[in-house]
């Protein structure tokens, strides 16, 4: 049987690093795990920090797309890539002791002699031009911020302008302090700040302050990204009982500092990101006082703790019981899609959270306060097409006695500032309407991002959103004045000292420590991060897909060697007839053979399979095979001049 093959290009080396292209702001994640597995974790650090400025933020909480495109997730389990970000973000990020290290990715003029400088949206080409010109940015998000952050960096003069009291928007009010310290969210924004970049609090976009007032104050584009901080109404009997409430509006109220009182039985509706969050949050709350009372009870004293549980959920008005209802099965529940995902559910599960997975609310029950949540079975989520589209059960219905119903089922935005003049339309989702390559809105100069655009969606792309935005903005605002080109940049490693960590392909994932369950109480972080060993350990899985074994037909002998020693099997060397090519490819091979007459081989390998291992160049004798790193990069040119005759835009 013939073997499909063909001839690798500068896609298929790109593709092969699955991290870097899974990740939204293309951070070459591979690169800085493989850094930490060398132990040098300041350089490591650089690659991380490099395309992103919310490095320290993204250690704890991102979704990692990463992890779920990882290439080593196919073999046993993917990288922890997450986790090992956070461990060089300790030590050289804002929260360390060195914060001021990212300061090196500007250093020497624009990044002269810095080889990470190129994933900074930093060019000379597009400064001078940029100097004094003023950008808006509408909501201190985490894409509004790192709209800013790129924008500072390029020479603009960038205004931020955020409703709340305080900056960060869902990163500061939406996602628990258990899992994102308020005071690292500070540093990373103060670092913005310090780029020049203005930040106005309490400064909502209104119908007397709108885009025309904008313009009219010398501002010459506008990024929006006011997010989606509005729960969505559900429209089954009983919404109206007190107990009630959105999820949002219970983690801003919690992330503020306002408690809440639920009760001791709270259901959750939903089966995302924040109805994890709120359902670990209900239970932190009820469990403030637990070391003390442990310490109190003495050990044999269960009888003792059940009265002691009684008296301290009525004084302290804390949930006991926590339960999710999602309208999916675990293997359809949005938060169970990802890596991480698994990872928050397990906790969760730890943590004493239940789960009442196909289930849907058909009413809610009381007398003017919540009783209880009477759930329905779920036959189908999705219909044919893959659409949204419950069907329910409602002869099998199932009670669940609740003091509190959170409902986490999607948010939307306040769009009231928006007037008919401004030109800006939105899609019949509400959301605003944009190009989805440049983010530009149908009003000139205007750029929309983040959720308000898109709807919910996880930090890492939100950050990509505003990166994207700067860059459009850029090319609006300087027209001609810079470009972005993909640069591969090739090193060959000498095979003498090419050698993967010995037993790497045997390690497991393991996840970073986190605290025992009975200190997991209020405002105290979960996950406490990997220890010196435990990271490298962790990193050394990398299959280090930068790395690509490179044959040179012109010194090979076909002793057949690698093709021996390769303990995947990944190698094959073939007579050409056995190949199915492309017809283009087949006669450019023979072509390059020359008119000898002699037959033809190939090495065809296949890379899904490859380890990395370096055997094949270590048994090759005449150094036919050979291991090389490519790394691919974005880098600012100067823009190619006009055609005759062409006008600039």
């Amino acid at each position: 049987m013939p073997i499909k093959a063909r001839l690798p290009e500068l896609g298929d080396w790109k593709a092969q690093v699955k991290c870097q292209i899974g990740c939204p702001v293309t951070t070459d994640a591979g690169r800085y795990v493989q850094l930490i597995a060398e132990g040098r974790d300041e350089e490591a650090y650089l690659v991380a920090r490099a395309p992103n400025p919310f490095a320290s933020v993204c250690g704890r909480v991102c979704a990692a797309p990463c992890e779920d495109a990882c290439r080593r997730g196919s073999v046993d389990a993917p990288i922890a890539i997450r986790a090992l970000k956070r461990t060089v973000t300790e030590k050289f990020g804002v929260e360390s002791m060195r914060p001021d290290t990212q300061d090196r990715l500007l250093d020497a003029g624009f990044g002269e002699g810095n080889r990470y400088v190129d994933h900074l949206p930093v060019t000379p080409f597009g400064r001078a031009h940029a100097a004094g010109r003023k950008v808006a940015v509408v909501g201190a998000g985490p894409a509004g911020l790192s709209a800013a952050h790129d924008l500072a960096l390029l020479g603009y003069a960038v205004t931020v302008l955020e409703a709340s009291e305080e900056p960060g928007g869902m990163m500061r009010f939406g996602i628990p302090e258990y899992r994102l310290p308020r005071s690292l969210i500070a540093a990373e924004i103060d670092k913005i700040r310090g780029l020049g970049v203005t930040l106005e609090l309490s400064s909502p976009l209104t119908a007397e302050r709108g885009l025309a007032a904008l313009r009219a104050e010398g501002f010459e584009a506008v990024f929006l990204t006011v997010g989606v901080q509005r729960g969505r109404d559900l429209q089954i009997p009983g919404v109206e009982l007190d107990g009630v409430v959105k999820a949002v509006d219970y983690l801003l109220n919690a992330n503020r500092g306002y408690r809440m009182d639920l009760g001791r039985r709270v259901v959750i509706i939903g089966g995302g990101f924040v109805a994890f969050d709120a359902a670990r949050t209900a239970l932190r709350v009820g469990r403030e006082d637990e070391p003390a009372l442990s310490q109190a009870v003495g050990v044999g004293g269960e009888r003792m703790k059940e009265a002691f549980d009684s008296a301290r959920e009525a004084l302290r008005g804390g949930a006991a019981e926590v339960t999710i209802a999602s309208l999916e099965s675990f293997e359809e529940m949005p938060v169970l899609r990802t890596t991480q995902g698994h990872e928050e559910f397990e906790e969760a599960r730890r943590e004493g959270v239940r789960f009442q997975p196909r289930r849907g609310p058909r009413r809610l029950l009381g007398d003017g306060r919540l009783r209880a949540v009477e759930l329905r079975r779920v036959t189908s989520v999705f219909d044919a097409a893959g659409r949204f589209a419950p069907q329910y059960d409602d002869a099998d219905l199932l009670t669940v006695e609740a003091d509190a119903c959170v409902l986490a089922i999607g948010q939307r935005a306040d769009l009231s500032f928006l007037q008919p003049g401004d030109g800006v339309a939105l899609t019949p989702g509400g959301t605003i309407q944009v190009d989805r390559e440049t983010l530009a809105t149908t009003a000139p100069g205007v750029y929309a991002g983040g959720d308000v655009a898109f709807g919910p969606r996880n930090l890492i792309e939100a950050v990509a959103n505003g990166k994207r935005a700067a860059r459009s903005i850029h090319r609006y605002l300087a027209r001609d004045a810079a470009r972005l080109e993909a640069v591969v940049d090739v090193e060959k490693i000498p095979t003498r000292s090419y050698r993967m960590i010995a037993g790497f392909e045997l390690l497991d994932r393991v996840p970073p420590d986190t605290l025992p369950l009975g200190r997991r109480t209020g405002i105290a972080e979960v996950e406490t991060g990997y220890g010196e060993v435990e990271a490298r350990r962790q990193a050394a899985r990398c299959l280090v897909c930068h790395v690509q074994t490179i044959y040179d037909p012109e010194k090979c002998v076909l002793c057949n060697r690698c093709v021996d020693v390769c303990p995947e099997y990944c190698l094959a060397l073939v007579p050409l007839e056995e190949l199915d090519l492309p017809e283009a490819e087949r006669a450019a091979l023979v072509a390059a053979a020359g008119a000898n007459g002699l037959p033809l081989s190939a090495m065809v390998k296949d890379d899904t399979a490859c380890i990395r291992c370096g055997l094949c160049a270590i048994r090759c004798p005449t150094d036919a095979m050979t291991m090389e790193r490519f790394t691919i990069s974005e880098r600012w040119a100067p823009a190619q001049p006009a055609a005759p005759g062409e006008e600039k835009r």
